[in-house]
């Protein structure tokens, strides 16, 4: 018996041995006196059996057959054994086999092909969802082997409206600067510009090592006036860790359904068809009906500011160096006397450079290398004595002596010394 019936059974028994009216028992448990006459006349036929439900033992007329139970439990080992039950049951619904989660649930363990699996974890206190629409976006990469060894591994990048659980998401080959500043224009693009960001720690975010400084990406945010708040913990940012996890489940899943084994077809499937039925089940009204999100002013270029930006020192020839690329700046800026002054080159995404001084723009021509002065030419200073060689027309105007050192001139011999006397004379 359960609690209901047991309580029925002490009150109609003090019924049967006098001690109450009918009436006093239908007020003792609840019923109407119409129905406590009903469950009287039973209990007086039947006993305690009569108290007990007149289905108690009998097969539910909307239970299913045991060959559908067989089929349900065979089709979900070979094909979504390891798909959750929601999610399972969504699919085995496509083929023909609608069963509820419970209900699915309840077969395998029946069979003993479920384990339940539990989570333990440190107390958290509960934070109230944004109120509107665009006040907070959650972001997150999400590092997963998205098509199962039938491709590269990739990361995810993941954004989630805080108020709504609206979400975007794109594959890139790795987390990088790059791959944030794309995937938050494409939200910027769809919905605006959000109030704020919250995201991890990581390096694209946060410089660990100059705290105080903003790195590529908190630069851009202080430009675009968006607030970059930073997580000390991932359970701080738990609706886009929960989203990572249900998209490491039902997009996985998808994908190998449909044969997708690449970045590209997996984008593709993203923006077709996912994402919008993945906001159409999940999301939900925000608290309030006002968007926050602010509009692209018509004068800002999006592309230059989600994007690498850095000073430069222009050199003496008007040239400025980034990345192994040599920049010369055009003549007609010459009354802007730009040697040894900072100027700021920024590089998009799709490669394009801008050198900036203030808000002007600087036109420039890339050389191929950096141009070199002529070097002077050393003078060569030789120290060394000069000795002719015995060919030489001084060692060969005299006659050579025997014994004499070789390239010395011979002595005179007394001919000469005669006849230099006679014109003396």
């Amino acid at each position: 018996m359960s609690l209901k019936e047991r309580v029925r059974l002490e009150a109609f028994g003090r019924v049967k041995r006098g001690e109450l009216s009918v009436v006093d028992a239908a007020e003792l448990v609840g019923l109407s006196l119409r129905q406590a006459r009903r469950v009287w006349k039973r209990f007086k036929a039947g006993g305690d059996a009569g108290l007990l439900h007149g289905l108690r033992g009998r097969s539910s007329n909307r239970g299913l057959t045991e060959d559908v139970r067989e089929r349900v439990v065979k089709r979900h080992q070979e094909q979504y054994a390891d798909f959750g039950p929601t999610l399972a049951c969504e699919k085995l619904a496509e083929e023909g086999l609608s069963v509820s989660p419970n209900t699915l649930t309840a077969l395998l363990k029946a069979r003993g092909l479920w384990e339940r699996k539990r989570r333990r974890g440190r107390h958290r206190k509960r934070r109230e969802r944004r109120a509107c629409f665009g006040s907070m976006v959650q972001m997150d990469g999400s590092h997963h082997d998205w098509f199962e060894s039938r491709s590269a591994k990739c990361v995810l990048m993941v954004l989630i409206d805080d108020a709504s659980s609206r979400v975007l998401a794109w594959f890139y080959p790795a987390e990088t600067t790059e791959a944030a500043f794309d995937v938050f224009g494409r939200w910027v693009k769809r919905y605006g510009i959000p109030r704020s960001v919250y995201a991890d720690r990581h390096s694209i975010y946060r410089d660990a090592d100059h705290p105080g400084k903003p790195t590529q990406f908190g630069r851009a945010m202080n430009e675009l006036s968006v607030e970059l708040i930073p997580a000390y913990s991932p359970q701080a940012k738990g609706r886009v860790e929960r989203m990572n996890g249900t998209l490491q489940d039902r997009l996985v899943k998808e994908m190998r359904l449909r044969g997708i084994n690449s970045m590209e077809q997996g984008n593709a499937f993203l923006e077709s068809k996912f994402l919008d039925e993945l906001n159409a089940r999940y999301a939900v009204k925000a608290k309030r009906d006002q968007d926050l999100h602010r509009p692209v002013e018509a004068d800002m270029v999006l592309d230059e500011i989600l994007c690498v930006a850095e000073e430069r020192v222009v050199g003496q020839d008007w040239c400025v160096r980034w990345r192994s690329r040599w920049l010369q700046i055009d003549v007609r800026h010459a009354a802007l006397n730009l040697p040894d002054r900072n100027v700021r080159v920024k590089q998009r995404s799709d490669g394009m450079l801008a050198v900036l001084r203030g808000a002007e723009r600087l036109t420039f021509t890339e050389r191929k290398a950096k141009p070199t002065a002529a070097k002077a030419k050393t003078p060569v200073v030789n120290n060394r004595r000069y000795k002719p060689a015995a060919t030489h027309p001084w060692n060969r105007a005299t006659p050579a002596v025997a014994g004499a050192p070789r390239g010395r001139p011979a002595p005179a011999t007394p001919a000469r010394d005669s006849h230099a006397g006679t014109r003396a004379g």
